[in-house]
């Protein structure tokens, strides 16, 4: 998914405060196991994935908690800093080479209090990445580890062979062996 169309599937901007948002972004490219965003650090800016794929999670004592997979057409920021102007928890990496798309926050800030239009696409990113981190929780909650991977699957279909089993066993809150049942299950 290309950069006005991840814009406009937040809040549709009229075209001179959407050029106004595009003309503050940068095209980047990581490769492979980069740091996007890092824990106990302001995350700077916000981001829009168009290629590849990054894993959001937690590092705990000798393990770690992966909260969630991003992929092309997702936005990444760390609430943290996008609302507060304070460091995240998480940490952010690529799992894949990338392409994003990245906005200063304090860019956007400023645009925010110039535009209304502006503020109120502001407003619903941060709505609909609190959404999401409901959703995560519902789905914790009350789905099983196998609807979970099935839910995955269905967000992308090729997940397993992108993304390390590890990181999805984390992901879903089991083991490998608990996973390579749910795999066997659903095959």
């Amino acid at each position: 998914m290309e950069l006005v169309a991840a814009i406009q599937q937040i809040y549709a901007l009229p075209t001179d405060e959407l050029d106004r948002l595009v003309r503050i972004t940068e095209r980047i490219q990581l490769e492979k196991n980069n740091i996007l965003i890092d824990k106990d650090k302001t995350a700077k800016y916000i981001y829009f994935l168009t290629e590849g794929i990054c894993r959001i999670y937690y590092p705990k004592e000798q393990k770690e908690a992966v909260l969630d997979f991003c992929f092309p057409g997702d936005s990444i920021l760390s609430l943290n800093s996008y609302i507060h102007g304070t460091p995240g928890y998480e940490i952010v990496d690529t799992l894949e080479n990338c392409v994003l798309y990245r906005i200063p926050v304090s860019k956007l800030q400023r645009l925010y209090n110039q535009s209304l239009p502006i503020a109120n696409w502001g407003r619903k990113l941060a709505e609909l990445e609190t959404l999401k981190i409901e959703q995560r929780l519902m789905q914790t909650l009350f789905k099983t580890a196998a609807e979970r991977y099935g839910d995955l699957l269905t967000k992308e279909a090729n997940v397993v062979q992108r993304i390390k089993l590890g990181y999805i066993a984390s992901y879903l809150g089991v083991t490998q062996v608990t996973l390579s049942r749910i795999r066997a299950e659903i095959k």
